[in-house]
């Protein structure tokens, strides 16, 4: 199954929250799909064939909390970060990984982020 293309919008100085859920089946029989003891990571570039990585959203550094039998996928970063961000647009892509070594690219796609204004 081919990743999902998903575009992804930061406020730069927010909290990035989104949630996602993966099911699987027909529209009106969807099932969430299982992650417990996956991992997952996404990384942010400039450009698919940059060396660089801008942003690195993994399960180990708490940045995506996956939600086991629920197939929710959370992606998050705090306000702290996402003030930081010198960038202003990117691709991305979010492996799962499962227990038995499967990996899965789930979604992909463009980055922006929305400068912030506001200054404290």
């Amino acid at each position: 199954m081919p990743a999902h293309k998903v575009k992804l919008e930061i406020d730069q100085g927010a909290t990035f929250d989104k949630t996602f859920t993966w099911k699987t089946g027909t529209k009106t029989n969807a099932v969430p799909v299982d992650l417990t003891g996956c991992k997952a990571r996404a990384q942010i570039r400039e450009e698919l064939e940059s060396d660089a990585v801008l942003l690195e959203l993994t399960t180990e550094n708490q940045r995506i909390v996956l939600g086991g039998p629920t197939g929710e996928i959370r992606l998050l970063v705090n306000a702290t970060d996402t003030a930081a961000l010198g960038w202003a647009s990117g691709v991305y892509d979010l492996e799962i990984e499962f227990p038995d070594g499967t990996v899965v690219r789930r979604m992909a796609g463009s980055v922006v982020v929305s400068p912030e204004v506001t200054r404290v």
